[in-house]
């Protein structure tokens, strides 16, 4: 069962393949200049690649609005390139996943200009109508602030179509069996051409009963269980990655009660409580939230994030606790986003502070879950607040000091690459960090290393010990007889804490298999210890002969 759920101890790594190399000079990333960037994500370490939207697109959301999904956008390359890309993940161990955007099209998709150009058309149940605009049109925007309403009429057809998102992204009708059976043949296609499954955008706008007269919109969970059902009998340890940003009382719906719906969802509860604890040196509301996510089923699993390409959503939050975060990592109204984010990349939201950088991604490798990491922020890349909307933290790769920071040698990329100020390719650039054996780059592929050593955090139960202090989170993991303890202080000053850890073997010695800090217990029975600002430690129980120790079952 561990093989075969391999989620559960992988390291997934975010891209986008036109912001992350181009080989032909365009100056738009490509699948050849990502091929020849595989190398370096393997000795990375990471397990797994998620790309962004690939498909051909009009590019007016970033490839949010597909126009053709069972095509590669000419801009990066053929479908053949796409295959040899993930011929060559497949060589060094590496599983694909791809973003699987089924909730709206583009206006331009063949299925869509059909719809409206033909009420007779056998496409026009494939979207939502409606003949006067809705009551409620003006309500449920996803990005307020830019969007107006979720109804647009449409001139050559003369009525209202939905679109949750933006008017040029029509929401496919879902309920409609034509299109479910249309988004298993997606799937079944790229499934084929060696991808390991998907990250699917938007899942409670995807199974949502839509249309005119629906008031409070019903979910369609039986949805999601089709949708696994299908992925696993094409290939047995394929997954979908979802995205839903819900309340923990809705969690179970998504993964199924037998964990036969979604195997993996990102914890954005965690994630804003987790920011919130940051800035203000409280863990009781990541505590909470992490015990609130806690109860999932066997096959279920957690992806964990710090920065996604999207903006620091931070909806979940009390309004108190949400100012707190803006006035401690976006104070300016434009850091800030549709009332309710921060746009902003984590290295300057942390004003290059590097141990509140490393702080940060010890906490997102040891949160209980699999840890999902943004391309650039092992180096800590900046962000461009020049550029709109979420294109500020989605700028190009820097890979060196030389034009364009080695993305590309065209003379104007898809989007301009930092250059300017500390964040500047000239100053943060992979080649640089690679020489330098205390870099950031250096350190996180240690880091990546010693999470995939331990699958306790995967597989394993958690629980917190509590040390008397609020700005200080110890997680203990044990799987298999194995135990980890795992130490962070949100503070800005030294502080001394003591604590007891239960273990079924012996936990009078504590092993720091990061740094060489090993704990001893006192005449008390406690581990006490000194911990520097924003320090952490990464604890083996007992010693260095756990895999010794380690059960079968």
């Amino acid at each position: 069962m561990i093989n075969d759920l391999w989620y559960k101890n992988a390291v997934v790594y975010c891209l986008s393949v036109e912001t992350f190399m181009d080989s032909n000079g365009d100056g738009v990333g490509d699948f050849q200049g990502l091929q020849r960037r595989l190398d370096y994500l393997a000795g990375l370490g990471i397990t797994a690649i998620w790309l962004m939207p690939f498909q051909t697109s009009p590019g007016r959301d970033d490839g949010y609005d597909v126009s053709d999904y069972y095509n590669v956008d000419p801009r990066y390359g053929t479908l053949g390139d796409f295959v040899e890309f993930t011929h060559g993940a497949k060589q060094r161990g590496i599983r694909v996943l791809i973003d699987l955007v089924v909730n709206h099209t583009s206006d331009e998709h063949p299925w869509f200009k059909e719809a409206r150009a033909d009420k007779d058309s056998r496409y026009r149940d494939w979207y939502v109508w409606s003949k006067t605009k809705p009551e409620n049109a003006d309500e449920g925007m996803v990005f307020p602030g830019v969007q107006k309403s979720t109804w647009t009429r449409d001139k050559q057809s003369g009525e209202y179509y939905f679109h949750r998102f933006y008017d040029f992204q029509p929401d496919l009708n879902t309920a409609n069996p034509l299109v479910q059976a249309e988004i298993l043949k997606i799937m079944g296609f790229w499934i084929q051409l060696g991808v390991s499954g998907f990250r699917m955008d938007a899942v409670p706008f995807v199974i949502a009963e839509k249309g005119a007269d629906v008031k409070k919109p019903r979910e369609q969970f039986e949805m999601l269980r089709a949708f696994r059902e299908f992925l696993q009998w094409r290939k047995g340890d394929s997954i979908i990655l979802a995205e839903a940003n819900v309340v923990p009382k809705e969690n179970l719906e998504y993964f199924g009660d037998d964990g036969d719906r979604m195997q993996m969802m990102f914890n954005f509860h965690v994630n804003q409580a987790l920011f919130y604890a940051m800035a203000s040196a409280d863990t009781r509301p990541l505590v909470k939230a992490m015990r609130d996510t806690g109860d999932l089923p066997k096959t279920g699993q957690w992806g964990v994030f710090l920065r996604n390409h999207d903006e620091l959503d931070l909806g979940r939050l009390t309004e108190s606790q949400r100012q707190t975060v803006f006035s401690a990592f976006g104070p300016e109204k434009d850091m800030q986003l549709y009332d309710r984010g921060i746009r902003r990349r984590l290295a300057p939201m942390l004003g290059g502070d590097v141990r509140r950088l490393k702080l940060a991604y010890s906490l997102m490798y040891s949160l209980p879950g699999t840890p999902v990491l943004r391309y650039g922020d092992e180096i800590g890349m900046g962000d461009d607040l020049t550029l709109p909307e979420r294109n500020c933290a989605r700028t190009p790769m820097q890979w060196s000091n030389e034009p364009q920071g080695g993305f590309t040698k065209g003379e104007k990329p898809v989007l301009p690459v930092i250059s300017d100020g500390p964040y500047g390719y000239d100053h943060v650039n992979v080649a640089f960090q690679r020489r330098d054996s205390e870099s950031m780059l250096n350190w996180t592929e240690r880091m990546i290393r010693m999470r995939k050593e331990a699958p306790e955090i995967g597989w394993g139960e958690f629980a917190v010990i509590d040390c008397g202090d609020p700005g200080v989170l110890i997680l203990r993991y044990e799987w298999r007889r194995n135990v980890l303890a795992i130490i962070h202080s949100f503070h800005d000053k030294p502080v001394e804490i003591s604590f007891r850890i239960e273990d079924n073997e012996d936990a009078s010695v504590l092993i720091d298999i990061l740094d060489g800090h090993d704990s001893h217990i006192d005449q008390g029975g406690k581990h006490r210890m000194v911990l520097e600002p924003y320090g952490f430690r990464w604890y083996r129980s007992g010693g260095l002969d756990y895999l010794l120790k380690r059960s079968e079952v």
